[in-house]
């Protein structure tokens, strides 16, 4: 195993666990050069998991693209890797549910983004931006308000009273 800060290739395993429903294996390791700790995963390579996306493509769900994706909406924002690693596992929970081992990247899409509605907006909003490929402001607009329950855009068109 590489060790992510100094890349030597030697370390020792300095814990081991069982994760969650013993479907992984986590490992705590230590760098035999420069002594830092980290934590690997191990879990069992079965048939992969396919996400079809709009164009009627298919590619391999990856937790890490979505954690990715997750890590890009939620920057600066006051979430811990521990609620967006959940959201990751619940994404990868539905896929893995499938008889057929495919799911339609839109429906992984709404279960990412109804959890992140939940946790945080501006979030949300961010993530979907991207996944609903806004092509303009006024799409923005209107899933803002929706967002906001319309009340936002009926208060930016009332005119505030002059002063006399």
């Amino acid at each position: 195993m590489k060790c992510p800060f100094c890349n030597h290739m030697n370390d020792k395993v300095v814990d081991s666990r069982e994760g969650r429903e013993g479907e992984s294996i986590r490992r705590r390791r230590e760098c035999l050069k420069c002594e830092k700790r980290y934590t690997t995963y191990e879990r069992i390579d079965e048939i992969p998991y396919m996400v079809i996306k709009k164009d009627g493509r298919r590619e391999k769900f990856e937790r890490q693209k979505v954690l990715s994706g997750l890590l890009r909406a939620c920057e600066k924002r006051a979430i811990s890797m521990a609620k967006m690693e959940q959201i990751v596992n619940d994404a990868e929970k539905y896929v893995v549910e499938s008889t057929d081992h495919e799911r339609l990247s839109a429906d992984l899409g709404k279960l990412i983004m109804s959890k992140l509605k939940a946790l945080d907006m501006v979030a949300y909003i961010r993530y979907a931006s991207v996944y609903r490929d806004f092509k303009d402001v006024n799409e923005f607009r209107a899933e803002l308000d929706n967002l906001l329950g319309g009340k936002e855009s009926k208060r930016s068109k009332v005119k505030p009273a002059s002063k006399r």
